[in-house]
């Protein structure tokens, strides 16, 4: 048998299992995005592959009920954790009018959900992270009980908006979480061409925060260091930086040709650390994913991904005239 992490960072059964179902949910309904872009029904797709086991265990250490996130643009296991269903990510890929990101206007990836406290983003990267420090600043000023949690690249963590977000929330002590999901490329830039020093996560110390850097790939990881980091947002101990370390397994977008900046049999030796085998084999490990049980978990999720494809392409696209809609008022 495998030693049992999970119960001891306080998760139960159920919760691993859900973790799991979460990240393979995010992983099959981004690979019938893909499927969707090459046969021409879907323009674009910006993919969660291999960043699915850092997205979704650090969404599960957070308060679905009170925080607020800041999510970038790959992270479909973050909000699906957070409450938005396939049916409403499909709705976004195929533009359609029921999209509750932007009603069909915006590119997929640009997540925005105000009942589930997502903060949409917008497209120039990292702008997120000073927001998440305003929404921070202002729980705070009002005395509320929140932590905001905001994700970026590493290659985000190279902008002025990160260094102002990580600065200001240490000089104020807010409680905010900053995530980067360091995944080797900036689009075609690698790491060793986007940092001097050796981790992002070297930088904290410079903003008076905790630095840690945790394997990508292990969910349970970024969990307990999304855990704590909450809860000493929580105590009013300040901000904290968090880098996990996986890799991006696809294309930077289905606009990118990746053969032309990094070799095939790096992304094959990548694919052998993939979280959706290695966390399958844990819960194998611990006795709690049975064949039966997995059999069962692909079903439903398969079920769930044609379901949502089947409602989204068929749903209708917005009236053009609602294109000036919420531009200057409504």
């Amino acid at each position: 048998m495998t030693e049992n992490r999970h119960q001891a960072l306080g998760l139960s059964d159920d919760k691993v299992l859900e973790m799991y179902e979460t990240m393979l949910l995010a992983r099959r309904i981004d690979e019938r995005m893909w499927l969707l872009n090459r046969s021409g029904k879907i323009p674009f797709v910006i993919s969660c592959q291999g960043q699915e086991a850092a997205q979704v265990g650090a969404a599960f250490a957070l308060d679905r009920e009170k925080d607020y996130i800041l999510p970038y643009y790959r992270d479909m296991g973050v909000v699906l954790t957070f409450g938005m269903t396939a049916k409403e990510l499909m709705l976004s890929g195929f533009a359609k009018a029921e999209d509750p990101n932007s009603g069909g206007r915006q590119m997929p990836g640009h997540f925005g959900q105000k009942k589930n406290r997502i903060v949409t983003g917008s497209s120039p990267v990292t702008t997120q992270v000073p927001h998440a420090v305003g929404i921070a600043l202002a729980g705070q000023m009002e005395g509320k009980d929140f932590v905001t949690f905001t994700t970026f690249g590493e290659g985000s963590s190279n902008q002025g908006d990160f260094h102002e977000g990580a600065n200001f929330a240490g000089v104020h002590k807010l409680p905010v979480i900053f995530m980067c999901e360091n995944n080797k490329y900036a689009i075609s830039v690698p790491i060793e061409k986007q940092l001097a020093c050796e981790k992002v996560s070297d930088r904290a110390i410079g903003y008076g925060m905790p630095g840690i850097t945790v394997d990508g790939n292990d969910p349970l990881a970024v969990y307990e260091a999304v855990k704590e980091a909450a809860d000493r947002g929580r105590r009013g101990e300040g901000p904290s930086l968090i880098e996990t370390v996986s890799y991006r397994l696809t294309p930077h977008s289905s606009d990118d040709d990746d053969r032309t900046y990094r070799s095939q049999e790096e992304v094959e030796e990548a694919k052998k650390k993939d979280a959706i085998f290695t966390f399958a084999e844990y819960l194998r490990g611990v006795g709690l994913l049975t064949e039966e049980k997995e059999k069962e978990l692909n079903d439903r999720i398969m079920v769930i991904v044609n379901e949502a494809t089947e409602y989204a392409e068929q749903a209708p696209y917005a009236e053009p005239e609602h294109a000036m809609k919420y531009v200057y008022g409504e």
